[in-house]
């Protein structure tokens, strides 16, 4: 670690934005820093390990970049620690002199239509945790027996969450999905996949690259209605001058002219089409949707128009928001911390001292993975504008975490868990690891040689 005068920085978060936050640190205050990074899990990385789908390995590679920033002599992981409980806000601002908050966006919007708490009506962020393995998620009970689901929303998580539905299991055998996932997805009875979008083709947010891996499932096969491709004059003008919009279109042009096939799965792309209501007593047995337009302002109007799909797995996927810390400010309406750069707000507006905030949880659930990098770095170049390399001495976070009764667990015990998972994908045949789900299985394999 640093010398004692260097300043000490606990990172809340050890996601991209965290981590990329520590990684800012160590640079820009050129190894005069100690850096505690603390999360909730006994895991690291966040989104690039439960939220980036399984079959997306380019992109979940992203850890081994974020590995390192872990293994500088300056940064410590410290996990197992959750905000507001094992720590406060209090103890922490005690024991270092800023912190910052980087807990991402972690649970979904909900649509507020009659019937979206029933059983078989899911939120895609539990989807995906359960099929990255998340140990919150390990006892979900996802009922994969219907044969008609519908999918609401069109962003990139939505089309994951249809991809992973349309694959087969020897098609995610080599994946890290957790075995009993796997045999889950490869008894699934679904053979009809149904995406909904509320405005339509051109509006669409997913990117065309994660479009394109629809079209090339081998065992699934992508309709979209030719009435659904209709643009407005607005729509036809966003497309004329956006190249990403312009290439979506020209994707779903090509596949809706295209001849229906036999292909076991069918997945419909359906757009101009808002929910009304999840049908159904104690289970969903239905969608009950209402055709859209757009109006002369360019807002989603009603047709009066209405159409039920006889679904029983109905999974939401309208948008991430960020969830309130204990005791920090946040925004309601946003759903944000309030901040300028980086630096945290109190209700007088003005910038509270020590206390700052990036990625999603600062700005929104906005951009890229690699969006978080340049936004970390801004709120590091306020925090160090702020202290001016000050360091004070402070109580040590090892005597608050002992005083509480808390074992953190540290970037070796985290590698304890890496080294299982890599030998159960071994065990299995099952390429490179296979994630152990449930709480107690990470415990099993960090307290091993404890």
């Amino acid at each position: 670690m640093a010398d004692a005068s260097a300043l000490r920085v606990a990172v809340i978060g050890s996601g991209p934005a965290g981590i990329y936050a520590a990684e800012a640190l160590v640079k820009q205050a050129e190894g005069a820093v100690r850096v505690d990074i603390f999360d909730r899990l006994p895991t690291p990385y966040g989104l690039v390990r439960y939220g980036v789908a399984p079959d997306h390995t380019s992109i979940k590679s992203i850890a081994r970049y974020l590995q390192r920033v872990l293994e500088h002599p300056a940064v410590r992981f410290l996990g197992g620690v959750e905000f507001g409980k094992d720590v406060t806000r209090e103890g922490l601002l005690d024991c270092y002199d800023a912190v910052i908050y980087a807990t991402g966006a972690m649970v979904d919007r909900h649509l507020g239509i009659p019937g979206e708490d029933l059983v078989g009506s899911v939120a895609a962020t539990d989807f995906v945790n359960w099929y990255c393995g998340h140990p919150d998620a390990s006892g979900l009970e996802v009922d994969l027996s219907a044969d008609a689901v519908a999918v609401i929303g069109v962003g990139n998580v939505a089309v994951d969450v249809v991809r992973i539905l349309a694959k087969t299991a020897d098609e995610l055998r080599a994946t890290d999905v957790p075995d009993a996932v796997l045999a889950l997805l490869g008894g699934s009875g679904v053979r009809r996949i149904h995406m909904i979008g509320r405005r339509g083709p051109a509006q669409a947010k997913f990117t065309t690259k994660e479009l394109r891996e629809l079209g090339a499932l081998p065992q699934a096969e992508v309709h979209v209605r030719t009435d659904d491709m209709r643009l407005d004059p607005a729509s036809a003008a966003l497309a004329e001058s956006d190249r990403h919009v312009r290439a979506n279109v020209k994707v779903m042009s090509e596949w809706a002219a295209r001849p229906a096939g036999d292909l076991p799965r069918r997945l419909d792309l359906r757009f101009w089409m808002r929910p009304v209501e999840i049908l159904g007593t104690e289970r969903v047995e239905g969608l009950r949707l209402e055709h859209t337009t757009l109006n002369d302002e360019g807002r989603v109007v009603g047709t009066g128009e209405y159409e039920t799909l006889p679904v029983r797995l109905v999974l939401r996927s309208v948008g991430y928001q960020s969830v309130p810390l204990p005791d920090v400010p946040f925004d309601p309406r946003a759903y944000v911390v309030p901040n300028e750069g980086g630096r945290v707000l109190g209700e007088d507006g003005r910038p509270l001292p020590g206390e700052y905030v990036a990625g999603w949880i600062k700005r929104g659930p906005t951009g890229v993975i690699g969006t978080n990098k340049g936004d970390a770095a801004e709120t590091v170049r306020a925090l160090l504008a702020d202290l001016g390399g000050r360091a004070e001495e402070r109580p040590s976070i090892e005597a608050l975490l002992e005083s509480r009764g808390v074992r953190a667990v540290t970037y070796e015990d985290w590698l304890g868990i890496d080294a299982g998972e890599i030998a159960l994908a071994r065990s299995l045949d099952r390429g490179e690891r296979v994630k152990l789900a449930g709480w107690e299985a990470l415990r099993r394999a960090y307290m091993r040689d404890s």
